[in-house]
């Protein structure tokens, strides 16, 4: 299945792990631009609303929470889980069934242990990723990151094995196995994991590859492009076990565009490491996207060139080519440059 990715608010997008939201608090979200606010009732139900009263504009995240009505804090008028107001403070005696504000809604859902938003009419489902789901595999989430890069930026970065040695030395990098071995690039679809552009025999020497590595090895990657702002990359080590597909941790990255410039990063990663907490997991993931922010902050541009005579590729950059075809084929606007000029 492919996804009409012309216009984004049809496509789903992370904005929130699920555990870490707390029945009646507000959050405020940015979505491609749009301010919302998103928050949990008593039925444990998820609620994402325009962030603003429809009454004088108030931003609603500000409000509080009572008795599943939203109080906005200009004038106390109050909106129960549907949107629609139910009582104005400053004319009591009106009924309900007389109120006629409503304060516009979006569809939310929650899977793979994050909140997905949809600020138009989805297009389609969410990707595919059985990795969550297979048993003895271990969920850890992690950020949100913030970065102020475009989503596509960040991608092309994640799909890329040449940078290893120099912004993660001594981890997933050695400055003394530079080469990228020629590695397979194709678009693949099945029923276990959708249509997606992958890359197969990805090679790298990592002096830790892992928190749980403690060896140098040549570790073998996989990677899979499920939508212009997920992507997921598959490790298997030289211990590993029988799995389907032979690979065995996966860590997923999926993007949360706020603004064509400026993206918040989720990453949820499934992994056999049973030996160190989650808060060591997360650490050591911290530290390797930290140093890729360093990186995608000072891009230039920080659009995405679309445009194959914008920037120089070589033959080891032929995932990322696969990755800005896929987005032209797809009409990606967003986050984006389809002009050679800089």
């Amino acid at each position: 299945m492919t996804y009409p990715f012309d216009q984004l608010q049809n496509d789903w997008h992370p904005i929130a792990i699920e555990s870490t939201l707390l029945i009646n608090v507000l959050t405020p979200i940015t979505l491609l631009g749009q301010s919302l606010v998103l928050w949990r009732d008593e039925q444990q139900q998820f609620h994402l609303w325009l962030d603003q009263c429809p009454h004088r504009g108030m931003k609603l995240s500000l409000g509080t929470i009572e008795n599943n009505h939203l109080i906005c804090p200009y004038h106390g008028w109050q909106f129960n889980t549907t949107g629609k107001c139910s009582f104005i403070p400053a004319l009591p005696h009106l009924l309900d069934a007389n109120l006629k504000a409503q304060v516009k809604k979006f569809q939310v859902q929650v899977k793979y242990g994050l909140v997905w938003a949809c600020l138009g009419d989805p297009a389609s489902d969410l990707f595919l990723f059985p990795e969550f789901d297979i048993t003895k595999r271990r969920i850890v989430f992690c950020g949100p990151y913030d970065i102020n890069t475009s989503g596509p930026r960040i991608i092309e970065n994640f799909l890329d094995m040449a940078h290893f040695p120099f912004v993660h030395e001594g981890t997933l990098g050695d400055k003394n196995h530079m080469d990228i071995l020629d590695y397979l690039v194709e678009e693949f679809s099945d029923d276990i994991y959708g249509h997606v552009v992958r890359a197969t025999q990805c090679f790298s020497w990592q002096p830790q590859s892992s928190k749980k590595s403690d060896q140098a090895e040549l570790i073998e990657y996989a990677y899979r492009v499920v939508h212009p702002f997920s992507a997921i990359l598959n490790k298997k080590n030289n211990d590993s076990k029988s799995n389907p597909g032979g690979l065995d941790d996966a860590i997923s990255l999926h993007l949360q565009p706020i603004e064509p410039t400026t993206t918040r990063a989720w990453i949820i990663m499934a992994l056999r490491d049973f030996e160190h907490s989650d808060q060591e997991l997360r650490e050591f993931q911290d530290f390797i996207f930290l140093q890729d922010k360093s990186i995608l902050e000072n891009q230039i541009p920080k659009l995405l060139p679309l445009q194959p005579e914008t920037e120089v590729s070589v033959v080891s950059d032929r995932l990322s080519i696969a990755y800005r075809k896929y987005l032209r084929t797809n009409n990606l606007q967003y986050g984006v440059m389809n002009s050679s000029i800089i």
